[in-house]
């Protein structure tokens, strides 16, 4: 027989559907490399390997199959996946046009050797952005700069606005496959992107709330509040925004900051000051990558409690959603903080989940973790900790526990999203 890969869904899925992967037609316990590869939309490779043994049958199924080493040991059926790798130093894997797919190459070589078996059959798979239906809609209202992601069908749906960290600019990819599980969501842009400012150095939270009631006020989107999603600098973003703004009703936040950071944060006639930074306290790894974990000030101490964001002012509910090994800045700190406060002033407790062994970029389901990459702000490689396996299994079940919060909070449904590691 001549070997073949068998994939379902067969051509193309969604990035966060799980993929199963399988050869028929080897010979029986035959050892053999799996390989995985994906450009990114610059061009840089993304690798990845595992080594495999047959069974008895000549057949190998990696839902079942354990393997033997390479860039993953055990079972791990989406391994080729979260664990590839990228070529060049510090690169981080993102998503820029989520009209087009990113394309994963899978090959099947005789042997253990990654690089020197005779390739025995090869697949071609499509990983999309956008579900089939889902409408993509440039925004440009007023000052708002952004894109709402519609699901399939009339609505009214209900409505989140998602925000990205320090990187700037206009990232889709997580509204775009989000929308696809019944939600209107709106990417939005707020600062080095199109007439934005280039910088962060006063962030208005006016804009923001030219956003939310645009959001609120759009036909298909659903009354009477919105939610909020946002990781790092949009996590904290998005604690300001439920603090200061009305029509936000369940915010998610992804390891990100009790205390203003960046740059002045502007509402009316109240500003909050930046936490004060001290790049004395950057640390280096034993690989050489810097670490940024102590540079910014405790919050709760001393005149830097001025930055604190009000977050006992807010009625909203809140999801955090904590990296325990982020390496960024203390997010489980800043977490049990927000939570603090909130039940100090007589508020809603928020539900806090901590993840053992997960990095600060809690990306997509089956994402490559990122070791280190550029930091925007710092200028410089950081490492932003978690382990692989652990950081893959986090993004997982970060993004099913999100969306029950979401369409428990908005829709008044209890879903319990299937996603597989």
């Amino acid at each position: 027989m001549v070997p073949t890969v068998s994939l379902e869904p067969t051509s193309r899925s969604c990035w966060d559907e799980p993929l199963s992967i399988a050869v028929h037609g080897l010979a029986p316990e035959q050892p053999v490399t799996l390989r995985a590869a994906l450009r990114d939309e610059k061009g840089a490779l993304f690798r990845a390997h595992a080594r495999y043994r047959a069974d008895a049958r000549g057949d190998l199924d990696l839902a079942r199959a354990s393997a033997l080493g390479g860039s993953f040991s055990g079972i791990e059926p989406m391994g080729l996946l979260w664990a590839l790798e990228p070529e060049r130093p510090f690169w981080r894997l993102i998503k820029r046009d989520v009209q087009t797919p990113f394309v994963v190459e899978l090959e099947v070589l005789d042997g253990h050797e990654p690089d020197g078996g005779r390739l025995l059959a090869r697949a071609v798979h499509e990983r999309h952005f956008m579900a089939p239906g889902v409408r993509r809609v440039p925004v440009r209202e007023g000052r708002v700069r952004a894109t709402l992601f519609l699901p399939p069908g009339n609505g009214p749906f209900p409505g989140i606005i998602d925000l990205f960290g320090v990187g700037g600019g206009l990232l889709e990819y997580r509204a775009s496959l989000l929308a696809g599980k019944g939600f209107a969501v709106m990417a939005l842009a707020y600062y080095n992107y199109d007439d934005l400012p280039k910088d962060m150095d006063t962030v208005n939270l006016e804009y923001f709330e030219e956003a939310v009631n645009y959001l609120l006020s759009h036909p298909q989107v659903k009354e009477p509040g919105i939610g909020l999603l946002g990781i790092s600098r949009g996590g904290e973003l998005c604690l300001s925004m439920a603090s200061f703004l009305k029509g936000i009703t369940a915010a998610v936040i992804i390891n990100g900051s009790m205390a203003n950071v960046i740059g002045k944060l502007c509402y009316k006639d109240e500003t909050l000051p930046p936490l004060s930074t001290n790049v004395d306290r950057i640390k280096v790894t034993k690989d050489g990558i810097k670490d940024i974990f102590d540079v910014l000030s405790c919050p709760t101490e001393g005149p830097e409690q001025k930055s604190i964001i009000p977050v006992e002012r807010s009625d909203t509910t809140f999801l955090l959603l904590v990296g325990q090994d982020d390496r960024n800045w203390k997010s489980e700190f800043y977490a049990n903080e927000i939570s603090k406060r909130l039940q100090a002033h007589g508020k809603e407790k928020p539900q806090i989940i901590c993840y053992p062994e997960a990095g600060h970029n809690i990306e997509l389901p089956y994402f490559p973790w990122c070791k280190a990459s550029l930091h925007a702000y710092f200028r410089m490689p950081v490492v932003f900790g978690g382990e692989p396996r652990a950081h893959a299994m986090a993004q997982v079940d970060a993004w099913q526990k999100l969306q029950t919060f979401f369409h428990k909070h908005l829709d008044g449904e209890v879903r319990t999203p299937a996603a597989k590691l």
